[in-house]
């Protein structure tokens, strides 16, 4: 795949539903994308969302040889339950000139395998989404959390009963719950750094920042 365009070019190689995932979200966020995977019925899935899609054994030396790997920005290798096919990926990547290789590992073992043979970047999806859903379980009527270090979070709160009709500067957040408002989701749209004489709506979440043990009090007033 050569140069057209400025945009950014991926080479997915896996197409599970990891690997599904990252091609049409790559896609959709502007970038060129060629998908690959040697499961037919995984190629025809995705290839309405991406530039293109290919069945193809990431093993086959002679056709992995043809794709010219080294015009693309990065190569995701998301063959996981794989393991020498996802090396054999990795591995033609970097020979063939792939500056940012990102490969998905099920466990640290494997992790280590993938670093060995050239990957840029480890990737752990499952343990990922395990710390993020405990993040938010922990968070309680929290809608979603992020750990920023171990004793700051960003989350989002629906805006409480209490708070309906009133602005920042009546409540006095920051001094009296001790977190910041840093924006306000309404309507589907995002509003950064809220004024503060903006009355909140009934509607309204409230993107916020604070210590986790503030936060967590915080959520028990939802």
């Amino acid at each position: 795949m050569k140069r057209k365009t400025e945009k950014k070019q991926y080479v997915v190689i896996g197409l599970g539903r990891f690997g599904r995932s990252v091609a049409i979200h790559l896609e959709a966020n502007g970038c060129t994308v060629l998908a690959i995977d040697k499961n037919e019925r995984y190629v025809n899935f995705v290839s309405e969302y991406v530039t293109r899609a290919m069945c193809m054994d990431m093993t086959d030396e002679d056709a992995v040889a043809e794709l010219g790997l080294g015009n693309f920005d990065g190569a995701i290798v998301t063959i996981g339950e794989d393991t020498n096919a996802a090396i054999f990926a990795i591995i033609c990547a970097k020979e063939q000139g792939v500056k940012r290789v990102i490969a998905k590992a099920s466990d640290e073992m494997q992790g280590k395998i993938f670093r060995k043979v050239g990957a840029d970047e480890i990737v752990y999806p499952e343990r990922e989404m395990g710390c993020h859903l405990a993040k938010n379980l922990a968070f309680g009527n929290f809608l979603d959390a992020v750990e920023l270090t171990a004793d700051y979070s960003i989350a989002e709160i629906p805006v409480l009963n209490q708070w309906v009709g009133r602005n920042l500067k009546e409540l006095n957040v920051r001094e009296k719950y001790r977190v910041n408002v840093i924006a306000v989701k309404s309507a589907g749209q995002l509003e950064m750094s809220p004024s503060a004489d903006r009355a909140f709506l009934a509607e309204d979440v409230l993107v916020i920042l604070g210590k986790n043990e503030v936060l967590k009090k915080l959520s028990t007033l939802i």
